[in-house]
């Protein structure tokens, strides 16, 4: 199958971008990933920019829709990220979420993986049919019952991570999904809490779904974002392939 892959990302009213975003593709395989960076200035977005290096370049290496490889590839991302901690003080606190799109173009499947709250989505028949559960606070008490999706995505803690690269050691979590068959029109949409904070899930397929292209998807989303975001917005990056 071909593939598609469209992408933005905005400092939003930051005063600087700590998300990094990529792709890779070889006409047989390809995979892309968002990383969210934390940390300051000189840390955060050297962790993302880490993590997406070495994410792409470890899956160009053995490209495969696996589920192992890729926790294995986000387990090397991690051990990278604290390597680079220890280089100096700046960077010492820095660390990223990280969620990655893994498709076997052959074989029509795909696979994601993620730690923290950057988010993967599928899209099919205009509506969210696969979304990563989040490693935070707040996610943990939707699964708990005390929280809805929407009182989740507006509470103030919602920042609050659970797992993220380069967090202390004994704190990493990584979620893999299994094998998954990819269906007539999916789209995928990777993106940083910047994006997803702003727009209930509905909202999100509603956007994607309507475009005609995924360009044009993107645009109405980067103008969803931009007319909903406060001053000091965080930094927002999403990834589109159709």
């Amino acid at each position: 199958m071909d593939v598609e892959i469209v992408a933005f990302s905005r400092r939003g009213g930051r005063s600087y971008n700590e998300d990094s975003y990529g792709q890779w593709n070889d006409g047989q395989h390809a995979a892309c990933v968002v990383a969210d960076g934390a940390g300051g200035h000189g840390g955060g977005d050297v962790a993302s920019a880490l993590a997406r290096n070495s994410l792409l370049q470890g899956f160009s290496q053995a490209p495969a829709a696996d589920p192992q490889r890729l926790g294995e590839l986000l387990r090397q991302a991690d051990d990278l990220v604290r390597e680079q901690q220890a280089s100096g003080h700046a960077l010492a606190r820095m660390r990223t979420t990280a969620v990655m799109l893994a498709l076997d173009l052959v074989n029509d499947r795909f696979v994601y993986a993620h730690s923290g709250d950057s988010r993967f989505y599928c899209f099919r028949n205009g509506q969210v049919a696969l979304r990563s559960t989040d490693h935070s606070l707040v996610q943990q008490l939707v699964a708990s019952g005390a929280l809805d999706d929407e009182g989740a995505r507006l509470h103030p803690r919602r920042n609050v991570l659970l797992s993220a690269l380069g967090a202390p050691a004994g704190e990493l979590e990584i979620s893999v999904s299994q094998v998954l068959d990819l269906a007539d029109g999916d789209l995928f949409l990777l993106c940083s809490d910047g994006v997803w904070e702003l727009l209930p899930d509905a909202r999100l397929a509603e956007i994607i779904c309507a475009a005609a292209s995924p360009s044009l998807a993107l645009q109405a989303l980067e103008r969803e974002v931009v007319s909903l975001a406060h001053a000091e917005h965080d930094n927002f990056t999403a990834v589109l392939v159709n």
